[in-house]
């Protein structure tokens, strides 16, 4: 049992609630969307075949507790589940990133599923999996990448499903909404604008690793 593996690397934690942290970054190779600002077009092919115990044993060697396994897009790997589920065993906190497009209910409960719901300027909101909102739990966490108003308007329409009631958040809501402007093409305090005059209870995010090294740097 093997996955397609672009890169395994320790870094900064640059998006999410655990931004700031330490964290070793499991890069799986290959992607089903092909959104307009990727910042990681090179995993949508490049890697190599490695058994989970090779997987295990790389992230093992940075003795770190957080780890995200990333991509790309993890879910198009049938063997990533599995992935995960040996990951918590060994009693990491796992971190998923996934586009949104596909079901997440196949991930263990106790890894917490960040989803990436895609806004217009991605090119790929037609994509968005919409089922997977009512797959949320409070351990998971929503992230929309915001490129102009339009974008922000139609994840104000989807956070209100999401969170009917600020002050008092259903079982199913996820802990924590992210807005996060496309690095480079939107002022972050134009977003931050919009979110306070809008009251919003979604967390402002800023890509931390883009700031402490160059955008396109790999491996960081």
């Amino acid at each position: 049992m093997s996955l397609k593996v672009t890169e395994i690397f320790h870094s900064i934690q640059g998006e999410s609630s655990f931004a700031g942290w330490p964290c070793v970054f499991i890069r799986l190779t290959g992607c089903n969307l092909r959104c307009s600002y990727c910042d990681t077009p090179y995993a949508y092919e490049e890697g190599e075949d490695k058994t989970i115990p090779e997987i295990l044993k790389a992230t093992a060697r940075y003795r770190t507790p957080l780890v995200e396994v990333t991509g790309g897009e993890p879910l198009l790997q049938k063997e990533t589940p599995l992935l995960l589920k040996r990951l918590l065993e060994r009693r990491y906190t796992v971190l998923l990133e996934t586009n949104g497009s596909l079901d997440i209910s196949q991930v263990p409960k106790r890894c917490v599923r960040i989803v990436d719901i895609k806004c217009p300027s991605s090119g790929m909101s037609r994509h968005n999996n919409l089922k997977n909102l009512d797959r949320l739990t409070r351990r998971d966490e929503v992230k929309f990448v915001i490129g102009n108003r339009n974008d922000f308007t139609f994840a104000k329409r989807l956070i209100r499903r999401i969170v009917k009631d600020p002050a008092t958040k259903p079982p199913s809501s996820p802990r924590s909404i992210h807005l996060a402007p496309v690095f480079g093409a939107l002022d972050p305090r134009e977003l931050a604008q919009w979110i306070l005059e809008d009251r919003l209870p979604v967390h402002l995010q800023l890509q931390i690793h883009k700031l402490l090294w160059p955008p396109n740097t790999r491996g960081v």
